[in-house]
């Protein structure tokens, strides 16, 4: 398998404070791949290191195949859409994009016609020749987002990129990213958004307080910690079957929207499933349940939310 990225080791401290410590994932080629964690876990220190933005103390970056400490030029092949905005704001729109463009290679007239491309796209037609400061928050993480993608980089790097925008532009740019990947592209994005991270990602890494928590496949990852819990559904309401679940001898049930969730409390699940077959009333769903990415992640993360916090002097 070919990777997008690798990370082996990789540490940044600032003075007594470690940011990231010994950190190593692998981002698989043509994947949308989440790193997913509280404030303060070192998700935005990992990405600077990435685009060598920070000096990393220790440890091995590969992107695209190069160092980018030591290959800067592999840097035009990436689009970094940085947490806080970096527009500036006298601008027009359609000028800041162009030029953003020619930073990373572009002539002026190709910038110009993908960047009124991407205009239509993102439903800024009326705003391509206002100024930047015009804009309310959700149109300028539009701009910064085209200023991301207009020189059609292989990877994305996405650092929270939901932020300032409202629900309709929030799939306005999760389609966008999932195009991208149908495109053979790469994304990764950093976030704490667990159910847009649970959406989009196929690849999802946790880490808190610098460390990493867990990573893998999503599926594999919710698969590991999917527990002992059902969902048993009925075919109508009944008193029997209520009172039968109340007292079930096979775990803790509890009342969940129009059906039961049951905590099995050991035994064989075939077992619980023949007797709720011969209820008085014909079962309609027998789910083992995966947890939700959020559960997992609190499950994982707990108080290491804030254990490691520290006053901000930095992005980390």
């Amino acid at each position: 398998m070919s990777h997008a990225l690798l990370l082996d080791g990789v540490s940044k401290s600032y003075a007594s404070h470690a940011a990231v410590k010994n950190l190593s994932l692998a981002v698989p080629a043509g994947t949308i791949y989440g790193i997913l964690g509280p404030n303060g876990a070192g998700k935005s220190t990992t990405l600077r290191m990435v685009m060598n933005i920070i000096i990393r103390d220790a440890g091995t970056i590969q992107l695209l195949g190069a160092d980018p400490e030591r290959d800067r030029s592999v840097l035009r092949r990436i689009g970094f859409l940085p947490e806080e905005r970096g527009l500036y704001r006298k601008m027009k729109v359609t000028d800041v994009i162009v030029f953003f463009g020619e930073l990373k290679g572009m002539q002026a007239r190709d910038a110009r016609r993908e960047g009124d491309r991407w205009i239509e796209r993102m439903g800024l037609g009326e705003w391509r020749n206002a100024k930047v400061e015009t804009l309310s928050k959700g149109m300028q993480q539009k701009v910064q987002f085209i200023t991301t993608v207009v020189h059609d980089p292989e990877l994305l790097i996405l650092d929270e990129p939901h932020s300032g925008l409202d629900p309709v532009n929030q799939e306005v740019l999760q389609d966008t990213i999932l195009d991208w990947q149908r495109r053979g592209r790469t994304v990764l994005f950093s976030t704490h958004n667990m159910a847009a991270a649970e959406e989009l990602c196929e690849h999802v890494c946790i880490i808190a307080g610098g460390s990493k928590v867990l990573d893998g496949r999503l599926r594999d990852v919710r698969r590991a910690h999917r527990g002992t819990r059902y969902r048993v559904e009925f075919e109508g309401p009944s008193e029997s079957v209520d009172r039968w679940m109340a007292a079930s001898r096979h775990g803790r049930a509890e009342r969940h929207g129009e059906g039961w969730r049951l905590e099995l409390a050991g035994g064989d699940p075939r077992a619980l499933l023949d007797e709720l077959n011969r209820l008085d009333v014909p079962l309609s769903r027998f789910e083992h349940e995966q947890p939700s990415l959020h559960e997992i992640f609190v499950s994982r993360v707990g108080d290491a939310a804030t254990a490691h916090r520290r006053p901000e002097v930095a992005h980390v």
